[in-house]
């Protein structure tokens, strides 16, 4: 009289442990991901070993802003990264011009402010150079469904100014949520770059 109802336990819980691995693959697929971060290149805004949710789902429906951070793989010709993926901020968008100079980003011509980027030990802002190892590059026109990223800490960040924009379609999702050490907990901000509704002179 006890084997059936041991029975249909157990198949209780196989389907309760079946559901629940496919409701976790179909979140983390299509939704959310979790994701360490483990370069240095996005200091201060990120520090190695923190932990963000990666949004999965709305850039399938809205497309990648400047300012987001985003994790993506690198260019299979980036021998640098070892597989592992990036995390970085988004610079430019298809169709935009980004250019390296005087220790700043200029997006469309219009000088960026960027209060994210890494400070230094005396409180100044890190300048943003270029790496001249891709001949001696400093100016970019974003092809249309690519992206222009960089890493807050400008000066230890392997990102677009080595190996040029990254398609959309390499790009994981927009991280919206840092979640541990739960000391750090906090929602994402896109910044807004007011700068760039006023066009250059």
């Amino acid at each position: 009289m006890t084997r059936k109802p041991a029975l249909g336990c157990l198949v209780e819980i196989v389907e309760t442990l079946v559901l629940t691995l496919i409701i976790f693959w179909v979140i983390q697929s299509f939704v959310a991901q979790p994701f360490r971060v483990q370069q240095m290149s996005m200091e201060q805004t990120l520090e190695p070993d923190q932990y963000v949710l990666v949004d999965k789902l709305t850039p399938r429906f809205d497309t990648y802003k400047h300012g987001d951070i985003v994790v993506f793989s690198p260019p299979p010709t980036w021998v640098a990264s070892g597989g592992e993926p990036y995390i970085k901020r988004v610079i430019g968008v298809g169709g935009d011009r980004v250019e390296v100079r005087d220790g700043a980003v200029f997006l469309n011509g219009t000088k960026l402010l960027e209060p994210y980027v890494f400070k230094e030990d005396d409180g100044q802002t890190q300048t943003t150079e270029t790496l001249t190892d891709v001949n001696s590059c400093n100016s970019w026109v974003v092809p249309d469904g690519q992206l222009f990223l960089m890493g807050d800490h400008r000066g230890n960040s392997a990102d677009s100014r080595q190996f040029g924009p990254v398609d959309v379609s390499a790009v994981i999702g927009r991280a919206w949520l840092r979640y541990w050490p739960i000391t750090t907990f906090e929602i994402i901000d896109t910044p807004k770059h007011p700068e760039l509704a006023t066009p250059a002179p």
